[in-house]
């Protein structure tokens, strides 16, 4: 995570040593899982059922990626003399600790495996970290009137229209959201949470950094970012998705800055999507490392390269629907952190009440030129929780940062999934981006806006409901300029009409081959598709995002 970007790091002796340690990891990548004793067809062996079901419901195969680590490999590693951390079945390999180099040695001359990677850091890091505080979780002064139910956090729900989906009853009951992050120092005791703990919704923790059986340490920025969703304490805060369950999961190590937090990352994402984890919330990003020969240039955020980017991508692509922080180092070209890249993700922006963007909210484009951030949600004095409550900023504040506008809005998405349960990822990636006040201009400063959550749910509802028992459909839909119109049965001669979203006529043809291509080039936005026939009429909206 690059220093001035997205952690407070609350450091302890018992970190600093621990910094030392991290110099002995390496990465070790094998070439394949062959002679696995696991398979696709007995999923239950390493998916929950949960997992299971929610691959089922969106028509996903389980595959190769699904498979874990060949155990074989990592016992012959472990034989080797090397202390195993963290497997990923998603970049089959594993991270380890090893102190002697006649140990890598024995590990680089197995025939399984690939490359071994060194992914050392120094003390220097501690300390750079502890300079280079983050804004994020300074307390802006600013006095906070709670305004209703939803207490200071009144203008960060209403700027989405998540109340809206509320008072609908999607509040996030039987969605399960991951958070990943560098620490959740006061979660166990915050009573803001009381009601999720009471009610069983914190369903387990999980350190990926130094193995430990608890989370609640290192630092406070998971609590605050946690409280932004799962916060229930009416008339002071509410969050997004206050009866959301949640998973709280240990990644960033805060002693230092080491490519290997990439890979613990990964693993962490593995075990959320294992579980069946519903919504991936994650307000950390990587630029620059202790070691510069791990530094991420320009060409690396494509997408396809980092390894938390590749891991974002596979963790999209069975049913997740991950949210990462755009990153807090203001206006340029690609101020990005890994993973905010990732193509099938929502990377996300900062802006104040008022929607106007944060001073440091991170902009694209990627290396291959996309638009990101995908969208933005409130990031500058965004009510959040302390970690210490009573402590020096009392038991609430308001803090600046897209890690913040994250988990804002990703428990906003927590309810769009409870109310559109078998909509894919991409449909709901889309309706997000479609829904968003610049989707008919969007800009590597905004993306394409502060999402209308109502918008977004009622464009999920049309593209799954209008698309059945139809004369005609529309695919995909949402779609990015590449749509198909297909007739599903004899309508004899058509006359096709296309309005824009205030009712304008933009075309009136005679063939399909004319709406096609007269829907593949028009600009992002939402439209209006009618076609009249002898046999009756429909009419479809079609959501564009380029």
């Amino acid at each position: 995570m690059k220093k001035l970007s997205f952690l407070l790091i609350l450091l302890a002796v018992t970190v600093i040593s621990q910094a030392q340690i991290a110099t002995n990891i390496y990465w070790v990548k094998f070439t394949n899982k062959a002679d696995s004793p696991y398979s696709i067809d007995n999923p239950s062996e390493f998916l929950s059922q949960r997992a299971i079901e929610r691959r089922e419901r969106l028509g996903i195969d389980i595959d190769e990626y699904d498979i874990p680590v060949n155990p074989q490999y990592l016992q012959a590693v472990a034989d080797c003399g090397a202390q195993i951390l963290n497997p990923s079945k998603w970049l089959n390999g594993v991270s380890v600790y090893a102190t002697s180099q006649s140990v890598i040695a024995a590990i680089n001359a197995l025939d399984f495996v690939e490359t071994v990677r060194n992914c050392p850091n120094y003390p220097e890091a501690q300390r750079d970290k502890e300079l280079w505080l983050a804004d994020e979780m300074k307390d802006s002064g600013e006095p906070v009137v709670a305004k209703d139910y939803y207490g200071g956090a009144h203008d960060q729900v209403y700027q989405l229209r998540v109340n809206e989906l509320h008072d609908m009853g999607y509040d996030g009951t039987g969605v399960v959201v991951a958070v990943l992050d560098g620490g959740f120092v006061g979660t166990d005791e915050h009573y803001c949470f009381d009601n999720m703990r009471e009610e069983g919704r914190l369903l387990g923790v999980r350190d990926f950094v130094y193995g430990s059986s608890t989370v609640y340490s290192q630092s406070t920025h998971g609590t605050s970012c946690l409280s932004t969703m799962a916060a229930y304490d009416p008339n002071t805060m509410v969050g997004t998705a206050p009866k959301a369950s949640y998973y709280l999961i240990h990644t960033e190590d805060g002693a230092g800055e080491n490519i290997v937090e990439e890979y613990n990352w990964v693993s962490g994402a593995e075990y959320a999507d294992s579980l069946g984890v519903d919504v991936c919330t994650t307000s950390l990003g990587y630029i620059d490392f202790d070691m510069p020969q791990w530094d991420h240039p320009f060409a690396h955020f494509d997408g396809n390269t980092a390894p938390m980017s590749i891991g974002a991508e596979i963790a999209a692509s069975r049913g997740m629907i991950c949210m990462n922080a755009a990153g807090n180092e203001g206006g340029g070209t690609c101020t990005l952190g890994i993973p905010a890249d990732a193509e099938h993700i929502v990377t996300v922006g900062a802006v104040d009440a008022s929607g106007q963007r944060a001073y440091f909210s991170s902009v694209g484009p990627t290396y291959d030129g996309r638009v990101k951030p995908d969208v933005m949600a409130m990031g500058e004095d965004t009510y959040v929780a302390s970690g210490y409550p009573g402590g020096w900023y009392g038991d609430y504040y308001n803090g600046s940062g897209t890690s913040f506008a994250t988990p804002v809005l990703a428990g906003a998405v927590a309810c769009l999934r409870q109310a559109r349960p078998n909509a894919s990822v991409q449909e709901i990636c889309d309706a997000l981006r479609a829904a968003g006040n610049y989707a008919n201009s969007p800009n590597n400063y905004y993306g394409y806006g502060i999402p209308d959550f109502v918008a977004a749910m009622n464009m999920l509802n049309d593209a799954v409901d209008e698309t059945e028992n139809h004369f005609f459909n529309v695919f995909p839909n949402p779609g990015k300029g590449n749509f198909k119109i297909v007739i599903n049965y004899e309508v004899g001669d058509i006359e096709g009409k296309i309005y824009d979203n205030i009712g304008r006529i933009i075309c009136n043809v005679m063939s399909v081959n004319e709406l096609e291509n007269t829907l593949n080039n028009l600009s992002s936005g939402v439209y209006q598709l009618k076609i009249d026939t002898s046999k009756g009429s429909q009419t479809v909206k079609v959501v564009i995002c380029k």
